[in-house]
């Protein structure tokens, strides 16, 4: 069994595996403009994020469903118990879907149906986090929230994902403040692509609780002692990173200089059917490629448990946090 582990950073879209999408395909008449799925896989080569993000929202074409959702959700949890991941903290897109015609209710639904029944299933606890786009309008983003309310049951906290440069994070400065006056949690992507003043930006102006990605926080000395002072989790996703061209190769990812400043960082697999790993698949990546020890894994598991919204189920948290420790590497 794998290191027990918490993944906090995983889009489901991104878990739409080239057999499934040509499965729902077929399912609701929609026809590919691949020949199969080998032809589809090829397609996954990526120069830098906006490449990744047309193929992306091309295949998310075949989601059409509560079923859809469903089985899309299903799929991710059963990888993801494989791969040791006990609690998942997952985002969606609703924008992407509203946009194609697909409402809401049926997203939200169609996930929910498949979460509800994760634990008793897989194993794994679970909650959701909806996504803005970044590259859409704040309005939109506003009318997002607000369809959204009916659903907030469902729905523990609002994230800030796509095309990040040229996006700042103080442009969607309502919806959060609309977000945290409805009490839920507060995430953003920042520090990918984009400087380190994003990361600043979403910190103080979005009043976020964690930041997705964060890699550029390292060319800022006093934004690392400020993230490091604050505990604030950085959710990294080193095989995303590479193939997004965000660092050339894996061997020199920074994640051993974020974790030598002491810097609370996570490690997550982003959109695994796109980037080449799920959950375990990265945390091997890097022990090879970076020469992690295993302490140093257990470390980054912790942590993956300290970052996550369980502030309502200590008790679990305690429990997950037992199974890191007690864990013997192979």
């Amino acid at each position: 069994m794998p290191l027990p582990k918490a993944e906090l950073h995983l889009h489901i879209e991104g878990t739409l595996e080239p057999e499934l999408a040509f499965s729902l395909a077929a399912r609701n008449g929609i026809a590919l403009p691949y020949a199969d799925t080998e032809e589809l896989r090829k397609a996954y080569e990526f120069s830098d994020l906006q490449s990744f993000l047309n193929l992306y929202y091309e295949l998310m074409a075949v989601l059409r469903t509560e079923d859809d959702f469903a089985d899309l959700v299903d799929a991710y949890l059963a990888r993801a118990a494989a791969q040791g991941v006990r609690h998942a903290e997952i985002f969606f897109d609703p924008q992407a879907h509203v946009s194609r015609g697909v409402a809401i209710g049926t997203v939200v639904e169609g996930l929910g149906r498949a979460l509800d029944r994760s634990e008793a299933v897989h194993g794994i606890s679970t909650r959701l986090i909806m996504c803005f786009l970044r590259d859409e309008s704040a309005e939109s983003a506003l009318e997002t929230l607000e369809a959204a309310k009916p659903y907030l049951g469902r729905i523990i906290g609002v994230g800030l994902d796509s095309a990040e440069v040229g996006h700042p994070p103080a442009k969607f400065r309502e919806v959060y403040e609309a977000a945290a006056a409805l009490g839920l949690r507060r995430v953003a992507h920042a520090g990918e692509e984009g400087p380190p003043a994003y990361i600043t930006e979403a910190l103080d102006v979005l009043g976020v609780e964690r930041i997705d990605h964060g890699l550029r926080c390292m060319e800022d000395p006093a934004l690392v002692a400020r993230l490091v002072r604050d505990r604030v989790p950085l959710t990294v996703c080193p095989l995303s990173n590479v193939r997004l061209r965000a660092v050339d190769v894996l061997a020199e990812h920074p994640l051993p200089a974020m974790l030598d400043a002491g810097l609370l960082c996570t490690v997550n697999s982003d959109d695994p059917a796109y980037f080449g790993g799920y959950a375990e698949d990265n945390f091997a990546a890097v022990r090879t490629a970076l020469g992690l020890s295993p302490e140093r894994l257990r470390s980054l598991a912790r942590n993956s448990f300290l970052a996550s919204f369980l502030e309502h189920d200590e008790e679990r948290r305690a429990r997950y946090i037992a199974e890191v420790d007690a864990y013997e590497f192979p």
